[in-house]
């Protein structure tokens, strides 16, 4: 076997020793504890109080005697929290104290890699190993023999490579590793190598140490923290820490009475709180606290060293001397500086995302008598597992304090009645279009009458002894009120319809502009038709909302929430009835003065939509923008004409060139070219004034309305 073999073989064995002895090459957990005289479980834990938010808080008391030391194991990703968190206090009241807490530090494993002979903190490729054991001797084994030599580099060289039977030669950029050998440099194919050999003991030790500590740091799981206690005699110590935790889940079952029928009634709420114990110890007989609140928690990583990114400046040195130019009394010379930021790097943890298996007893069997097995609303209601803990406000939060020891054995879950109150309730069909149009929900209105709040969870719902759905709440504070829908009321048959119409109320003018004020109204009729004969129906409507509308006409609304208005009503035993809601709201749009002809705005006025003076203002700007648009007219028409004049022109100088000077059709040309300039003479003086009355025109119109305001 090759010396890099056994190094690494001698490495791992020596990690897993070191694993077995403790932290710091020390003593195993058991017998670092019995030599402090205090037995690992010595300080058991007393109290748990689990939040919502993620974490948990964990007590523990006991006793110790004499000079002691506390050890705790927790899991890695932990530490942080401990770390954060954890207070320790000697109760003895002067006779002892803490001396301290200590656990094993933790190196980040790239910069501890990074410190051995051979650096393998990037999962660097065997060339590139190679290359970083340059000037080593190496023995590089391939199919066409060994080649040993002490490394001079590796390059990247172009290489001719076969394309098999069929393929045709190509060419590749392939790594080669030049090795120095006693007959000169020798270079090797490292495509075509099976493996190599560190001949240099001392690194392959190296490099067998780096594997090692890759290996030591993937099986180190578990931390130990030591707290050092001093004092005379047996002492009291207590320790309190936060460390992440399942967030406790309250479960419920809600019991309807029978008989079914509308209006207020008695119910019987049950609740339970699911409870995990992912920890490495038992709770045994410890006090348990359930907090509804969601404190504030973070993560921070405490645990791994953290060292500062520094610059890396020159050795100073004096520059030579050089000849400078001085001008005005000033040196002519350029003064650089240069700077650099330091950057303060660290990794965070991240949060490990868990699923736990919930555990729950098995249901017993029936027994087997003659009498019918009683399992009613009122069995349910009185037979029921009574509360075992009690509303408590701390602070500004509420708890649940659990009246009993609670034992928990480590990766183990457990129920724990919290709940076992009459709440008041009515029965109710609730119609939401949007869930399912054909059929309301059946479910429940409840008045959280009971002197505890309701933690966010599901609901199992039990009429007349017999399960009949699920629902889910959110926190419900005392007093307040929560529709539960559990199963689908197929009995009742519904249908929606939406009708709309669209009015012009009135026109008017504002600010120069035409203002449009429409009424928009919707009716959407609810139908429904109550196929039970036996039971009579609170139905209850949720309308969309939307605060642009108001509602009119005899459909009021009862309640809002943030998404829906409620509209309720009463079914008889098979009855039909239909509700209308009714909304408007009122827009308004502008458009400029003239984006309605006269003839529209007239047949408005008909019907008291617009007024006179509105009509009359209309008619007043259309024709200033008729005088405007005449003016631009004149103005396109006298530079028409002064284009054909000119065009004509060059068409009479491209001419008269070749015409006899003395002839009469010469004088003719240049007759009409002199009455042509005096026409366009004429044209520009006309085109200054026509111009100059409509920038008049145009500022007037543009006055006129920006003052209008005409109702």
């Amino acid at each position: 076997m090759n010396p890099t073999v056994l190094a690494v073989i001698a490495g791992l064995t020596m990690g897993v020793s070191a694993i077995a002895q403790g932290p710091a090459g020390g003593q195993a957990p058991a017998a670092q504890a019995a030599t402090a005289g205090l037995a690992p479980d010595s300080l058991p834990i007393k109290r748990i109080t689990l939040y919502r938010s993620g974490v948990g808080s964990f007590q523990r008391q006991g006793e110790v005697n004499g000079d002691a030391t506390i050890q705790l194991r927790f899991k890695t990703e932990q530490i942080n929290d401990i770390l954060k968190s954890m207070v320790a206090v000697d109760l003895s009241k002067g006779k002892g104290r803490i001396d301290g807490i200590a656990y094993a530090s933790k190196e980040p494993l790239a910069k501890r890699l990074a410190s051995f002979g051979v650096d393998i903190s990037d999962n660097p490729k065997a060339g590139e190993i190679l290359a970083r054991l340059r000037g080593s001797p190496v023995r590089i084994i391939t199919s066409q023999g060994e080649f040993s030599g002490t490394v001079l580099n590796v390059e990247d060289r172009p290489t001719i490579v076969t394309g098999g039977k069929d393929g045709p030669p190509a060419r590749h950029d392939l790594p080669w590793i030049n090795l120095l050998t006693p007959q000169g440099v020798r270079s090797v194919n490292l495509t075509d190598a099976t493996g190599f050999e560190i001949l240099d003991k001392a690194l392959a030790e190296e490099l067998a140490k780096a594997l090692a500590a890759i290996a030591e740091y993937r099986a180190d799981r578990t931390k130990t923290v030591d707290i050092q206690c001093s004092g005379e005699g047996t002492r009291e110590i207590a320790l309190a820490y936060v460390q992440e935790s399942p967030v406790w889940k309250a479960t419920y079952r809600l019991v309807l009475p029978e008989g079914g029928g509308s209006g207020k009634q008695g119910m019987q709420m049950h609740g339970w709180a699911i409870v995990e114990n992912t920890t490495d110890d038992d709770w045994k007989d410890a006090t348990l606290a359930l907090v509804s609140g969601r404190p504030v928690s973070f993560r921070m990583d405490l645990y791994e060293p953290l060292f500062m990114t520094r610059p890396e400046l020159p050795v100073p040195t004096e520059s030579g001397v050089v000849a400078r130019v001085y001008r005005g009394g000033r040196a002519d010379s350029d003064l650089v500086s240069a700077g650099e930021d330091v950057d303060v790097s660290k990794s965070v943890g991240e949060r490990r995302n868990r699923s736990w298996a919930d555990q729950a007893p098995a249901a017993p069997a029936p027994a087997e008598t003659g009498a019918r097995l009683r399992f009613d609303a009122s069995a349910l209601a009185e037979g029921a597992a009574p509360a075992r803990a009690r509303g408590i406000e701390s602070g500004e939060v509420f708890q649940f304090e659990v009246d009993h020891p609670v034992t928990v054995e480590r990766q183990r879950s457990a129920m724990i009645p919290i709940v076992n109150t009459s709440i008041d309730g009515r029965r109710v069909s609730i119609y939401t279009p949007g869930d399912n149009r054909e059929h309301p929900m059946r479910g429940v209105e409840i008045t959280n009458s009971s002197d505890v709040p309701l933690m966010p969870g599901p609901i199992a719902v039990y009429d007349n002894g017999t399960y009949a759905g699920d629902a889910q709440i959110m926190y419900v504070p005392k007093g307040d009120k929560r529709l539960l829908a559990y199963s689908l009321d197929l009995e009742v048959a519904a249908d929606t319809k939406t009708t709309g119409a669209n009015t012009v109320q009135k026109f008017r003018i504002v600010k120069g502009m035409l203002e449009q004020t429409m009424l928009q109204q919707t009716t959407t009729t609810y139908s429904f038709e109550n196929k039970d004969l036996a039971r009579e129906r609170t139905i209850l409507i949720e309308h969309p909302r939307s605060d642009a509308w108001e509602f009119i006409g005899d459909a009021k609304p009862v309640e809002k929430t943030d998404t829906a208005v409620r509209f309720q009503c009463e079914i008889p035993k098979g009855g039909k009835k239909a509700v209308d809601v009714a909304q408007q709201r009122i827009d308004r749009q502008s458009f400029e003065v003239t984006y309605f002809d006269v003839k529209t705005l007239v047949g408005y006025s008909k019907q008291g939509k617009v007024s006179e003076k509105v009509i009359e203002a209309v008619r007043e700007v259309a024709k200033r923008q008729g005088a405007v648009a005449d003016l631009n007219q004149a103005i396109a028409s006298l530079e028409k004409e002064r284009s054909e004049i000119t065009a004509d022109q060059s068409r009479v100088r491209q001419n008269i060139g070749s015409v006899d000077r003395t002839s009469e059709l010469y004088s003719r040309y240049m007759k009409k070219l002199s009455d042509q300039e005096t026409r366009l003479d004429a044209i520009a003086g006309e085109l200054t004034g026509v111009k100059e009355r409509l920038t008049a025109a145009q500022q007037d119109l543009a006055a006129y309305v920006a003052s209008l305001n005409v109702e």
